[in-house]
């Protein structure tokens, strides 16, 4: 059984339904377009990191939708020896949420920024995916806009990390 196989079976296994192993995977297809431009251009990254980190991104929500499901993905993901794609669950909340606004969303006080560009990757194509279907990031920012309010702190680390990902997919 490959990585992807056994990723796809923890999701399953963990209670994701349908709706959420589709956007997983469109997740995934997403994340490793942006990849593989970036790879592409010059930069290196680990695309198995990628593949399994969008896979298993949103398992956290086999137990809740609400915003704890990054750090309950966390959980299930060590439970089930995975813990190397944890931040993966953790940090794609939003585009990141740092350990101040953290403890104001009732998360732990953790800092939950996506550092790698892997996990970067992952939280950008995330962001692009509206339930199982791709999108535009103009249409992903509007829909950001009026889901948290235009002044909200995610707005600014979403427009930064879309700008960090087009440089490293269009600089030579």
């Amino acid at each position: 059984m490959t990585d992807r196989e056994k990723a796809i079976r923890a999701l399953r296994e963990a209670g994701c339904s349908k709706k959420i192993m589709q956007h997983c995977l469109t997740v995934e297809r997403t994340a490793l377009a942006v990849a593989r431009k970036i790879i592409s251009n010059g930069h290196k990254l680990d695309l198995r990191l990628v593949s399994i980190g969008a896979l298993l991104h949103d398992i956290g929500r086999a137990r809740t939708h609400g915003i704890k499901h990054g750090v309950e993905g966390a959980k299930i993901l060590r439970e089930l020896g995975l813990g190397k794609f944890a931040r993966f669950a953790e940090c794609h909340l939003g585009a990141g949420i740092p350990v101040t606004e953290a403890k104001e969303l009732g998360l732990p006080a953790h800092d939950f920024v996506p550092r790698s560009i892997e996990e970067k990757i992952v939280t950008y194509a995330d962001k692009l995916v509206m339930g199982g279907q791709k999108t535009s990031y103009k249409r992903a920012l509007g829909w950001f806009r009026l889901d948290l309010g235009p002044e909200h702190p995610a707005i600014k680390r979403f427009e930064e990390l879309h700008r960090e990902i087009e440089k490293l997919s269009t600089e030579k």
